[in-house]
């Protein structure tokens, strides 16, 4: 019975980071390009009393089956769904979204590369396309001072009218990884990649597997909030079996202490 306690603990501990999960998923449900998690589980070591198949007798019985004792439960992984979000339409020129695979790709202060669906840029002082905390997206894109009517094509030439003139201003691209599940949150709505989500492999939108831009229109959440809130309940119900178990235990305990 001390074991059952020890394995209802695993439990309580496991759907606890269960909820954590899907509060941040939530907590994420209006959040620009955000790409929900969920939780794996897994079981936990097997102690063996009998060995499935060991002998039972001289005669050369064997155990058809064993027996095993589970020791619980924890959290295996927990990994992004990078499904699609519905795309939202807004009024300014500069917000691009992806439709389907593909991320952009944005520089970092200290130089290296950071990977994102959230396209909701703007221009800086120096006409430099950026995202909402001024980091530069790559390919850069800059615009003339006197630049007007930003176009970006469903391929990613980005083109504007200076003058009478429309002129090319550069090529955005998208970058693609064979596992982007393997990617990892830094935050800011953006992803680095691993070992696991493999190399960034750049390419022109359209080419290669790789969505299309949309301007004009930013990738929502793909937070689906009846989903998350149906989990949670789901979660709360594991949790209260699991103190469940922990009662009975002790009330079980307590029988044995009264045994005169």
């Amino acid at each position: 019975m001390m074991r059952a306690l020890k394995i209802a603990g695993t439990g309580m501990s496991a759907q606890q980071m269960n909820v954590d999960v899907l509060s941040n998923n939530i907590a994420n449900i209006n959040t620009t390009g955000f790409k929900r998690q969920r939780a794996a589980f897994r079981d936990l070591i097997y102690q063996d009393q009998v060995i499935a198949g060991a002998a039972t007798s001289s005669a050369g019985t064997l155990s058809p089956a064993g027996v095993q004792t589970g020791l619980g439960v924890n959290i295996g992984s927990t990994y992004d769904i990078h499904e699609q979000g519905p795309l939202q339409r807004t009024e300014s020129q500069f917000d691009l979204a992806i439709s389907g695979r593909g991320f952009f790709e944005i520089t970092l202060p200290d130089g290296t590369s950071a990977y994102t669906r959230d396209g909701s840029f703007q221009v800086d002082n120096t006409g430099t396309m950026v995202n909402i905390d001024g980091y530069e997206l790559n390919p850069s894109i800059v615009l003339p001072e006197d630049a007007v009517n930003l176009t970006v094509s469903a391929d990613g030439i980005a083109s504007a009218q200076v003058g009478d003139d429309i002129i090319e201003l550069g090529q955005i691209q998208l970058v693609m990884f064979q596992n982007e599940a393997g990617l990892r949150n830094i935050g800011d709505n953006l992803f680095k990649a691993t070992d696991a989500s493999g190399v960034a492999n750049a390419t022109n939108p359209t080419e290669s597997g790789s969505g299309s831009i949309e301007q004009f229109f930013v990738e929502g959440s793909n937070v689906d909030s009846i989903e998350e809130v149906t989990n949670l309940i789901t979660a709360q119900r594991s949790f209260e079996l699991n103190s469940r178990v922990i009662t009975t235990v002790d009330e079980m305990l307590n029988a044995i202490n009264q045994i005169r």
